[in-house]
């Protein structure tokens, strides 16, 4: 085993994503809970997760919430709702047998085709 602060604990060699998947996936086996985590079940807890996310920002000015979400007590609590909505997209993902690492890649590559720095640099690109 490795560690690091980036990593925390993980098997020589072990890819990060494929990590947090094998223990996204063992939390969910130890307590006899993939019988709940149909693809369905997943994207709806994932969608409240992304709901209780939503709300912290809810009524904060756009141009004050990287200041206001960089303050301690808000960045961990912004910091929840993330994890919670990361570990509902990983489980999903393995669910699906989907590899979210070469899945997420792919995405960016594809993206990086139709988006052209020369062509969107500095503007949001017009829906295709």
């Amino acid at each position: 085993m490795t560690e690091s602060p980036e990593q925390g604990f993980a098997p020589a060699g072990e890819p990060e994503v494929a990590e947090l998947t094998r223990l996204v996936r063992e939390f969910s086996v130890e307590r006899d809970w993939e019988q709940f985590h149909d693809p369905k079940s997943l994207i709806l807890a994932m969608v409240g997760e992304v709901g209780e996310l939503a709300e912290l920002f809810q009524w904060v000015p756009a141009h004050e919430a990287v200041t206001r979400f960089s303050m301690e007590g808000r960045q961990a609590r912004a910091g929840e709702e993330i994890a919670d909505v990361l570990i509902y997209l990983i489980r999903l993902a393995d669910v699906l047998g989907l590899d979210l690492a070469a899945v997420t890649r792919a995405k960016l590559a594809d993206s990086s085709r139709r988006f052209a720095v020369d062509e969107v640099h500095g503007r949001a690109p017009e829906k295709e």
